[in-house]
């Protein structure tokens, strides 16, 4: 019996090898498939629960910007109503006083100055802090991986004490770069509604060419174009009130900062270069647009009201509703109550629901979230 099955291994030995060959390959594929789809599966979970973690991240990290700019708007309002008061003006008014043309020229350049600074400061703080708590929370995302991988603590992209200090740069905006900016702009309104009579009447398509004028003045760098409207082709102009301009000494002293020093100066760096960018003002450019139309709109509400009642009047046809700047600026001084009120404030609702501000901040946070060495020490 054995030799007869050792003869017929004898003569099918090669048939037997290959057969041998054929089912262990088989076997050997079949678990090396088996592991192979096993480590995808694995991996794509991994994947899947990285994402959701990133995501979750990222929303809260939206959320807390949302929380920011509207806690801020009130801090705004209150240094513009000092800075620029107004109410000052009317109660003299109020008085009779000799000089009543000289104090309402004074309240006319002062209420267009004060609404047109609360949309730019409105709409910077939106988007300048959008680029800076997501430059910031893409680091802390890095961070959270490396604790969760285990990584030493030591190595972190931005340590608390550094967040705090690049955050607080959102100061100057109300500092130094609001007083920049309430001078330029009361230049511009100067220069294009302080020659208009207190007597002239406007149409509302007037105020809103007045104001698209002083934008145009306010808003574009000298080295800017003007596109087919004749607005500015850029918001460039508006990057020297959100940071102070960088000075030489400190760049070349750079090596010799300390290594939280050199962190902080590349955040300031990487928030420069993004408020520089065509992304940001294209941006910043379209939450002004929105703001400005919203502004126009609230305007035309007290030139509706006006008209109606000339209809009531008896007036046949439609009416070319006109206005006197007199009346025109009690109106525009009121504005600042709406573009700065407290939560719920339309103006900031709005910006914050633009889909090119959540598309931004996305980007910015994707872009500043990725690996890659820590900053300050490259």
């Amino acid at each position: 019996m054995l030799g007869a099955v050792w003869n017929f291994i004898k003569r099918h030995k090669k048939k037997l090898i290959f057969a041998g060959v054929v089912v262990g390959g088989a076997v050997f594929l079949g678990k090396y498939a088996e592991t192979k789809l096993r480590e995808l599966q694995e991996k794509e979970m991994a994947e899947q629960l990285e994402n959701a973690r990133k995501k979750h991240h990222f929303d809260n990290n939206q959320r807390t910007c949302n929380m920011t700019v509207l806690s801020m708007i009130p801090s705004l309002r209150e240094t513009l109503m000092q800075r620029i008061n107004t109410e000052e003006l009317v109660a003299k008014l109020k008085s009779k006083p000799p000089n009543k043309v000289e104090l309402w020229e004074d309240l006319k350049i002062d209420s267009f100055t004060r609404v047109l600074v609360a949309l730019y400061g409105t709409c910077i703080l939106v988007v300048l802090l959008r680029v800076q708590l997501n430059i910031i929370g893409g680091y802390m995302y890095l961070d959270s991986l490396l604790n969760l991988n285990g990584a030493s603590k030591e190595v972190v992209q931005a340590p608390r004490e550094i967040q705090e200090r690049y955050l607080a740069s959102i100061q100057y905006l109300l500092g130094d770069g609001l007083t920049l900016l309430i001078h330029n702009t009361r230049q511009a309104v100067q220069e294009v509604i302080g020659s208009l009579s207190l007597r002239k009447e406007l149409s509302l398509e007037e105020v809103h060419q007045a104001l698209w004028k002083v934008r145009r003045e306010v808003e574009r760098a000298p080295e800017d174009g003007l596109d087919i409207t004749g607005r500015s082709a850029s918001t460039s102009g508006l990057t020297k009130y959100m940071l102070p301009e960088e000075e030489e000494e400190k760049l070349d002293q750079a090596s010799s900062l300390s290594q939280d020093d050199q962190v902080l100066q590349k955040l300031l760096s990487e928030t420069r270069d993004m408020i520089e960018s065509v992304d940001f003002q294209t941006v910043l450019s379209k939450c002004l647009e929105a703001s400005f139309t919203r502004l126009c709109d609230e305007v035309g509400v007290f030139f509706s009201a006006e008209g109606n009642a000339v209809a009531a009047d008896g007036d046949m046809g439609v009416p070319k509703v006109t206005l006197p700047m007199a009346k025109v600026i009690p109106v525009i001084n009121g504005q600042i109550h709406q573009i700065c009120s407290d939560s719920p404030n339309k103006y900031v609702q709005e910006l914050l629901l633009m889909e090119c501000v959540k598309d931004f901040a996305a980007n910015v946070y994707e872009a500043f979230s990725q690996a890659q060495e820590p900053p300050g020490l490259a």
